[in-house]
């Protein structure tokens, strides 16, 4: 698996800077049942209670809260697709990023500051104030210069890796729905 180089990566910005504000897309729906497991959904169901339904985020240890259990700000995790497709062309390797949605908008706080909703299909979703950065898998699965391109000022600034989310509606959600705020 070759990684892109740091060079490469910068090249890229252009054209995830031009991420559609307004009007988003949802363009992929990865569940996660079980630690390193990944199935690429058509449509999927949202619920207050444990986010994206047959997904393990419910059982998933933070360090983040009180108690350790899930973080309820943590609940969904969306990557911007143009970010994701440049740190891997090959769309196959996507899903190992672990966000459940990958979409088509652009994610920066101007654009989407914490507690904007976003209605996609039936549901809606806040943004939250938690951070998603890249970690050790992340850069095993991606790279060196990924990781430190997204954890970058500007991969912040960009939110590159990605935002947090939580589930305000339940509803269903299909790939290529659109995102909008409400």
């Amino acid at each position: 698996m070759k990684h892109l180089t740091k060079e490469e990566l910068y090249a890229g910005l252009d054209h995830i800077k031009q991420s559609p504000k307004e009007i988003g897309r949802l363009d992929w729906i990865v569940r996660r049942p079980n630690v390193d497991e990944r199935e690429v959904l058509d449509t999927a169901e949202l619920s207050e209670t444990t986010g994206l339904v047959g997904d393990n985020w419910q059982y998933k240890k933070s360090s983040r809260t009180a108690d350790g259990s899930a973080h309820p700000d943590m609940q969904i995790n969306i990557m911007n697709v143009r970010s994701i497709a440049l740190l891997s062309p090959d769309k196959d390797r996507w899903a190992l990023a672990g966000d459940q949605l990958y979409v088509d908008m652009d994610l920066t706080d101007e654009n989407l500051p914490n507690g904007t909703k976003l209605a996609i299909g039936s549901a809606i979703i806040q943004i939250t104030d938690q951070p998603h950065n890249g970690c050790n898998k992340f850069r095993k699965r991606f790279g060196l210069a990924a990781l430190q391109f997204v954890n970058s000022p500007i991969g912040k600034e960009l939110h590159l890796r990605g935002v947090n989310a939580k589930v305000i509606k339940a509803g269903t959600i299909h790939q290529g729905d659109e995102l909008r705020r409400v």
